[in-house]
């Protein structure tokens, strides 16, 4: 088992700044590729960035391009989401997940663990 524990999350105005972290307990971090999705009020769960364990494949959604940056530190057993240049429409709770890595396609492959999720709101 591998225990999730998100924070960092807040209320922000449009166009500043949070950091998120995601912490890792349990079986061992190694090899596993850390995702962060968010779900908004009456809306579907949506993939929003993964890396990979070594850090070289790294996957973004469109509306997050150019503005997020996920990070890991493998010897704390962390990953990060940098959200910059925020929007009132990246107002969600964001969840981070593990999964192992077989090549798939890294927003829609799936993840074995669940984080509980941070509320992150942005006002206008």
């Amino acid at each position: 088992q591998v225990q999730l524990v998100e924070s960092g999350g807040g209320l922000v105005q449009a166009g500043g700044s949070l950091r998120l972290s995601c912490a890792a307990s349990g079986r061992t971090f190694s090899g596993y590729v850390m995702g962060w999705f968010r779900q908004a009020p009456g809306k579907e769960r949506e993939f929003v960035a993964a890396i990979s364990w070594s850090g070289v494949r790294i996957y973004y959604a469109d509306s997050v391009q150019g503005r997020f940056t996920i990070s890991r530190d493998n010897a704390k057993n962390t990953v990060y989401l940098q959200m910059n240049s925020l929007k009132p429409e990246d107002t969600a709770v964001y969840h981070c997940a593990a999964g192992t890595d077989y090549g798939s396609n890294f927003a829609t492959m799936h993840y074995d663990y669940w984080g509980q999720g941070t509320q992150v709101t942005v006002s206008s």
